[in-house]
């Protein structure tokens, strides 16, 4: 449910961005009348509008579309526009150009020209395309011919349009909208990213950042929406576009090898889904900033070097369908369609099939439905990686309590007390109580060893009974224990720790024929912070306390204060407890 909320927020806070990014675009509201080039024609450099009208070779059908050509030339006839108005403007998909010479031919051979270049060209929002100003037309115009120098794309010349609206084009305000609503929707995964990095730093949480980002400027540039916003040069966005969509191609591959789960790729789809992105990014990213010594070929060799990018891509999603892949299976979903919207603008772009610039939008909804989805995905796949990195550490945390803790009694073992002696030293624990229990081998020999493990629990519960944090009790092995105390009087709450040991092994341990008793060995340190002295002489010089304190008679504490000085220290203080 609370995935479903965080969805329903995202597509509320979306719409409302879309709603803002397409006011600008409010005044294109209604239909506008376009009018297509009823032929085309290819020729070299030197032809001229006298030629075409004379002897050009024209071809009247949507077939045949090259740009790798010196010249195009398209030809509009009068009789399409005869019963509307007369045309003012040409607009066209934005795309790289030398020139384009418009020819107003009248009846009586009267033709007015005007040459403009890619300088002069206006992007504006109503799609991917910018606007020229036709020459006069008039009634007594039969023919408009355009003649269009080094082009670098196909729909450049197929998506060419005349209409008599100069702030107008094809695209309606709900189409823009759409676009606004899918740049919306591309804003709100940065802030996922973000979040999600914060907490789970995974490489593919930054590819997928940047793969958005590139996309988003696709999305900007390729439909138009920035010029909403300000005028770009249209050299500019003839590059900008086509290359961010061949970043964002390749960082998806690299995606795609970072986000799916282990053992989802073999090793060597994994190296080619790597080595395609990267292929990707270089090969159709050189071809996008259109050269002019590229003209003849970089349209055509931008769409052939996807091609491996969508063979790659599929075989790789498939391949890790069939192994289980949950993550696969999000990523099937959001890059089918715009696997689809890539393969029919290929083949726009390869002359191969002919239509209008609103088929874009096919892509950017595609572009809306791969964010959504792989913004689940990566939820999802977060989910999954914090239970299995909550997981680790629950073992991890078991593991150590293993390691560090006596597995008799529970408490610390001398393993975890020595790692951590000085920390506690620091933290003013300052009291240093080894503990043995007096005559322990005969409890074993009498009784058994389950009835001494009994007594040694018996007395792990005694000397940790206070349950305070002023006192550690750690078992070293055998009948030996260590309690650090810290905090005032605590050579009296050894002592009494030590005297609750044989009540408390007598009620828990019956049975036995006499009391079993414990000798303390005690090291009461002064200024304990600054103290030098390791866990091993302290264990020794309580050692031979105990000692001591077991040749006078057992049951009973022998201590010894120790004081750091800066001069010669006068006699140490030690002492009895029975």
């Amino acid at each position: 449910m609370a995935l479903v909320r965080l969805l329903f927020r995202y597509v509320l806070a979306a719409a409302l961005l879309a709603l803002l990014a397409a006011r600008p675009a409010a005044a294109n509201d209604h239909t506008v009348p376009t009018f297509a080039a009823a032929c085309h024609a290819v020729t070299g450099i030197e032809a001229t509008a006298r030629d075409m009208q004379a002897r050009g070779q024209w071809i009247c059908n949507n077939q045949s579309w090259r740009s790798d050509v010196p010249v195009v030339w398209l030809r509009f006839e009068a009789a399409s526009w005869q019963d509307g108005k007369l045309p003012q403007q040409f607009f066209s998909r934005i795309a790289r150009f030398t020139s384009i010479t418009f020819h107003a031919i009248d009846a009586n051979g009267q033709a007015r020209v005007k040459r403009l270049t890619q300088a002069d060209g206006v992007p504006f929002p109503a799609g991917p395309v910018f606007q020229l100003p036709l020459p006069e037309i008039t009634a007594e115009t039969t023919v408009l011919l355009a003649r269009i120098e080094a082009p670098h794309s196909v729909p450049l010349l197929t998506e060419a349009r005349i209409t008599h609206d100069p702030g107008k084009a094809e695209w309606s305000q709900i189409e823009m909208m759409l676009l606004a609503f899918v740049v919306g929707m591309l804003v709100l995964p940065l802030l996922f990213d973000i979040s999600f990095f914060l907490v789970l730093r995974e490489r593919f949480v930054v590819i997928h950042a940047a793969m958005v980002s590139a996309m988003m400027i696709y999305v900007l540039t390729a439909g138009g929406l920035a010029s909403a916003f300000v005028t770009l040069p249209l050299a500019f966005l003839a590059v900008v576009s086509p290359l961010s969509y061949a970043i964002g191609a390749g960082l998806s591959m690299l995606f795609l090898a970072t986000f799916l789960e282990r053992g989802a790729q073999s090793r060597v789809m994994r190296n080619l889904t790597i080595a395609t992105g990267w292929f990707t990014i270089a090969a159709p990213g050189f071809f996008a900033f259109q050269f002019d010594a590229t003209q003849p070929f970089d349209d055509r060799g931008y769409f052939l070097t996807f091609i491996p990018c969508i063979a790659v891509i599929s075989a790789a999603v498939i391949e890790a369908v069939m192994r289980g892949s949950r993550s696969a299976r999000y990523i099937a979903v959001a890059w089918m369609p715009i696997i689809i919207a890539s393969i029919e603008r290929l083949l726009r772009g390869f002359g191969w099939h002919v239509g209008p610039s609103s088929l874009d939008q096919m892509i950017y909804v595609a572009v809306g439905i791969e964010v959504v989805v792989i913004s689940l995905a990566i939820a999802d796949r977060f989910l999954a990686l914090r239970r299995e990195r909550d997981a680790a550490l629950t073992e991890a945390k078991m593991l150590e309590q293993i390691s560090t803790r006596d597995s008799l009694t529970g408490l610390m073992n001398r393993r975890a007390i020595e790692a951590r002696f000085d920390e506690l030293v620091a933290q003013g624990f300052d009291t240093f109580a080894l503990v043995d229990l007096d005559r322990f081998k005969a409890i074993n020999d009498l009784h058994g060893h389950q009835v001494g493990d009994a007594a040694l629990i018996a007395c792990a519960s005694a000397i940790r009974a206070t349950g305070d944090r002023d006192s550690i009790a750690v078992r070293l092995g055998g009948e030996e224990f260590v309690v650090l105390l810290r905090g005032p009087r605590s050579l009296e709450r050894a002592e009494a720790l030590r005297q609750a040991i044989p009540m408390r092994i007598a009620k828990e341990v019956p049975g036995l024929d006499l009391p079993v008793t414990a000798s303390m060995g005690v090291i009461v340190m002064a200024e304990a912070t600054r103290h030098k002295m390791a866990f091993a002489e302290f264990y020794a010089r309580a050692d031979a306390l105990m000692y001591e304190a077991k040749a006078s008679g057992r049951n009973r504490l022998a201590y010894e204060r120790l004081t750091v000085f800066t001069s010669a220290p006068p006699e140490r203080g030690r002492g009895r407890a029975a």
